[in-house]
């Protein structure tokens, strides 16, 4: 096979260990290295003496982000990260030596397909957005250990809250933490539209709270406002963040389902610049919101979508439910009739793929959403819609006669 790079590497990267393989026209070069910074550093300053000019690790775990940040601040290499499962070396014949070689190997042939790492700042508010997601989520677990010691305590709040965290609940929770135990003093204690449910609400403050119940309510309530404190501050430092994304984000927010969190997600993993994608079937492929390929024996197998950016994934589902829930829209539409055949939730897959399609093309284009209209399907699929309607007619003991209807 034809030598694509003269002088290359391949790096086997473990928790305490890297195992480097270099390969030149003066011939093959192992060294182990440990994974402390100093270490990284020594690593780096023997492929420069070895003249590497690629080199090429695994993408496993987080192991390869402290040697992918030492080696890319030399600016002295091209650093390709590499999905492992596209490597696999032949089974029975495992060393880590012997796999340094072959990632070696495969480089220097120019065998290998680079993984997408995006630049220094747009991994550091990736870290931002997907931690802040993290908060989010403790939240909502934190929110559901607490409904579960209302249940405990017999206390119904959330039959007649939507938010028992909303304004009104808050105050409640608060009051039942302190020892408040009347229900007619904690109805009084709802705000807004909650005041029509006053008489609702008393019978369902009715419960009886022990003293280990309080305890826990009065530390579940320190904890959600401790983590909306962290989530606001995480927030403001990714609002100062997306400051030269604002145009972006601001295309992204005229899609139907997707608001700012959304658009911020879409940014913050993919970049506001497409050119690293050579099409928009690119991105989706690698975001995994595209059907699989499996065909054998001319028989098409199943389709489910491949592994990809889990968090733009969840993104763009969340977006996608979002966007059938509106009206008149195009996406609207979409999910609706996807879901009346396929089920919601390869709808939501469905339409998130088509909204990351469409934010693939505003931001190469530089332009903002146009909606197609709830009946873009029935306009586009006219003739099959009247031949379908006529038939089911008939089916049903009618005679149908169709004439074009005289503009007022």
């Amino acid at each position: 096979m034809q030598v694509v790079y003269e002088r290359c590497c391949g790096l086997d990267i473990h928790k305490r260990s890297v195992t480097a393989c270099s390969l030149t026209p003066e011939g093959k070069a192992i060294r182990t290295f440990g994974t402390m910074t100093e270490d990284l550093l020594e690593l780096a300053d023997w492929l420069q003496d070895q003249g590497c000019s690629h080199v090429a690790m695994e993408s496993t775990g987080s192991f390869w982000k402290p040697i992918y940040n030492v080696l890319e601040a030399t600016g002295a290499f091209t650093l390709l990260v590499v999905n492992a499962q596209h490597i696999k070396a032949v089974p029975g014949r495992k060393t880590d030596v012997r796999d340094a070689e072959w990632i070696a190997d495969l480089l220097r042939h120019g065998l290998l397909q680079p993984s997408f790492v995006p630049s220094r700042e747009q991994r550091e508010l990736r870290e931002l957005i997907r931690y802040r997601q993290e908060i989010v989520d403790e939240r909502a677990r934190e929110v559901n250990r607490l409904q579960k010691v209302l249940e405990g305590a017999n206390i119904k709040l959330s039959s007649v809250a939507t938010d028992i965290t909303g304004k009104s609940g808050w105050s409640i929770l608060k009051a039942l933490s302190q020892g408040e135990t009347d229900p007619q003093e904690l109805a009084a204690m709802a705000k807004g539209r909650m005041k029509a449910k006053h008489d609702e609400l008393k019978r369902a403050l009715h419960g009886v709270m022990g003293d280990h119940q309080r305890l826990m309510l009065r530390e579940q309530l320190q904890h959600i406002e401790e983590l909306d404190r962290r989530i606001e501050r995480l927030t403001k430092e990714i609002g100062e963040r997306m400051r030269p994304f604002e145009d972006a984000l601001e295309r992204l927010d005229t899609i139907p389902g997707v608001g700012r969190r959304i658009a911020e997600v879409i940014v913050a993993e993919t970049g506001a610049d497409m050119s690293q994608f050579p099409t928009a079937g690119h991105l989706a492929s690698w975001a995994g919101m595209c059907p699989g390929n499996h065909e054998s024996a001319g028989k098409r197998k199943s389709g489910r979508t491949r592994k990809g950016n889990v968090t733009l994934r969840r993104a763009l589902v969340e977006a996608a439910q979002a966007a059938g829930r509106t009206r008149d829209t195009y996406l609207s539409a979409q999910f609706k009739r996807l879901a009346h055949r396929r089920g919601s939730k390869r709808a939501a897959v469905a339409v998130g793929h088509t909204i990351l399609i469409i934010a693939y093309h505003l931001l190469k284009r530089q332009t903002t959403y146009q909606e197609l209209g709830p009946l873009y399907f029935e306009e586009k699929q006219r003739e099959t819609a009247v031949r379908n309607s006529v038939k089911r007619l008939e089916r049903l003991g009618y005679q149908v006669i169709l004439e074009p209807r005289i503009p007022a």
